[in-house]
């Protein structure tokens, strides 16, 4: 089975979310930010969720996922917690 390992912002809105895709797209840090700005509680960990299989997360999260290649950031991907903005560790 296929897993993917990410880590996540958790925001209110939608321009949140692209103003921080922004912000780490030139060079801000993944962590820094997620610890700033995530409503999850996993932004206390730089917004690292680890390793999980499909059907184990929401379907547009998963999605969003399992489209991603290894090191890329992605979103903003709405999900009924909010707008997250994901970045693909690793697939194994």
């Amino acid at each position: 089975m296929v897993q993917c390992n990410a880590s996540h912002i958790l925001v209110g809105s939608m321009a949140e979310a692209q103003e921080l895709i922004e912000r780490i797209r030139s060079g801000e840090d993944f962590e820094a930010l997620a610890r700033k700005h995530s409503s999850c509680p996993s932004g206390k960990e730089g917004g690292k969720l680890g390793w999980f299989g499909k059907g184990q997360m929401v379907p547009p999260f998963e999605k969003a996922c399992f489209a991603a290649k290894e090191g890329e950031v992605v979103g903003p991907v709405k999900t009924q917690f909010g707008w997250h903005v994901i970045r693909l560790n690793g697939r194994k």
